[in-house]
């Protein structure tokens, strides 16, 4: 299951059927579809910073946090992997400094911060590696198209 929580005024930004599409992508990728419940939120870069400080003691915004939960929702008798929350105007400056389409590039976080909840890192070479690679297949079967920026 997954909820979707899209702040005002980013509310007419991206059709919720797509969150939900690229959500279920990840999922099904990691068989995990239909056995776990998860939340997207699309907010303000304030937002992303306030948590980016109050959980990782950085006092600066960011495109994407994860949050773990690994608690089980009684009401919908599924484990609850965790919140997902997205900086829409952070996925636009990144989308347009890539030179793709805002959507993509949505997408392309809610697929790296579902990974998270999985347990997907990229705090070394070897599992940056391996995330990355399952961040292009996801993407790649949803004819999502990155451009990657330079490291």
């Amino acid at each position: 299951m997954i909820n979707i929580q899209i702040e005002p005024p980013f509310d007419q930004e991206i059709p919720e059927e797509k969150i939900l599409q690229v959500s279920q992508a990840v999922l099904e990728q990691e068989q995990a579809d239909n056995e776990v419940e998860t939340t997207i939120v699309l907010t303000d870069d304030e937002t992303l910073k306030s948590l980016n400080f109050q959980h990782l003691g950085i006092d600066a915004p960011t495109d994407v946090l994860s949050f773990p939960a690994n608690e089980f929702d009684p009401d919908q008798q599924m484990p609850y992997i965790g919140d997902v929350v997205i900086s829409v105007p952070r996925a636009k400056e990144q989308a347009k400094a890539a030179g793709h389409p805002f959507e993509n590039e949505i997408s392309l976080l809610i697929v790296h911060g579902i990974l998270h909840l999985l347990g997907y890192d990229h705090d070394n070479e070897e599992r940056k590696a391996l995330m990355w690679k399952k961040q292009a297949e996801i993407l790649s079967k949803l004819d999502i198209h990155i451009n990657q920026l330079p490291e």
